[in-house]
C-alpha cells in the first residue's frame, strides 16, 4: 500500500501524527479510522490498508498523542491496562478538536475527492459518534462504542447517516446502554443500529479472542455498503 505518517494540525494549532493510507489509483472518498486504546498499532494500520484498497483515503490519527505519541500495545493484559490508563486521561472535547483537524486535512489533500467519513472500535466508535456530532463528517460507523449512551445529547447535532455495530453479548456495553442509543435514535431515517447475535466485544478484531470471522465479514460488508451510499 502507499502509505505514510503525516502531521496533522488541529484548530488551536496543535500537531500530532497519523497513519495515512492512500486508495490504489490515488483518489477516493475520505475516511477517518479512529483506534481502538491499543493505538494506531499494526492491527489498525491493517485495516486502514484494506479500506484503502477499497478506494478510500484513510487517515488513522493518533489519539493518544498528548500522552503517548505513536503508542502501539498489543492485546496481552499489559497492553488493556496501559490502554485503559490512556482513555481515562482521554478528553473527549480535545479528541473533537483533533478529529475535526483530521477531516479538514483529509479534505485538503488532493487524494481526497471530499466527502469524509469516520469509522472507529471500541474507543474509536465512541469517537466516530462524536465526530459525527462535532468534527463535520458525511457520515459515520460506530463499532461496538463504548460510553456512546453517555454522550446522547450529542444527537441532536447529528445530521449525517450514521452506522452503529453492537455485540449481544458485549462483557463491556450493558443491553440497556444500546436500548438508550436506540431510543435516542428513534424516528432517524439517517441511523441504523445492528445487533450481532453470538458475538462479544471487539468481534472485528482479529488479533482478539473475540474475533468472529463471519461476523466481522458480514459487518465489514454491511460497513462498506453504508459508506458507499452515504460517501460520493
Amino acid at each position: 500500500m502507499n502509505a505514510s505518517w503525516i502531521s496533522v494540525k488541529n484548530a488551536k494549532g496543535e500537531q500530532f501524527d497519523a497513519y495515512l493510507s492512500l486508495p490504489p489509483l490515488g483518489r477516493g472518498p475520505g475516511l477517518v479510522l479512529i483506534q481502538e486504546i491499543f493505538g494506531v498499532n499494526e492491527h489498525i494500520r491493517a485495516v486502514a490498508d484494506q479500506y484503502a484498497a477499497d478506494g478510500y483515503c484513510v487517515l488513522a490519527p493518533d489519539v493518544f498523542w498528548r500522552d503517548a505519541p505513536r503508542v502501539e500495545l498489543g492485546y496481552d493484559p499489559a497492553g488493556f491496562e496501559r490502554g485503559m490508563t490512556l482513555l481515562g486521561k482521554l478528553n473527549i472535547e480535545r479528541a473533537a478538536l483533533d478529529l475535526k483537524g483530521a477531516v479538514t486535512t483529509l479534505r485538503g489533500r488532493a487524494a481526497c475527492t471530499g466527502t469524509v467519513g469516520s469509522l472507529g472500535f471500541c474507543m474509536g466508535g465512541l469517537l466516530s459518534y462524536i465526530a459525527a456530532a462535532e468534527a463535520g463528517v458525511d457520515t459515520a460507523v460506530c463499532y461496538y462504542g463504548g460510553g456512546i449512551h453517555n454522550q446522547l445529547d450529542r444527537t441532536k447535532k447529528i445530521n449525517c447517516p450514521v452506522l452503529f455495530h453492537f455485540a449481544d453479548q458485549d462483557a463491556y456495553i450493558p443491553g440497556t446502554a444500546v436500548d438508550a442509543i436506540k431510543a435516542a435514535m428513534a424516528g432517524r431515517s439517517n441511523a441504523r443500529i445492528i445487533v450481532h447475535p453470538g458475538v462479544d466485544h471487539g468481534f472485528n478484531c482479529w488479533r482478539r479472542p473475540a474475533w468472529h470471522q463471519v461476523t466481522a465479514a458480514r459487518a465489514r460488508g454491511q460497513s462498506l455498503v453504508h459508506l458507499s451510499e452515504t460517501l460520493r
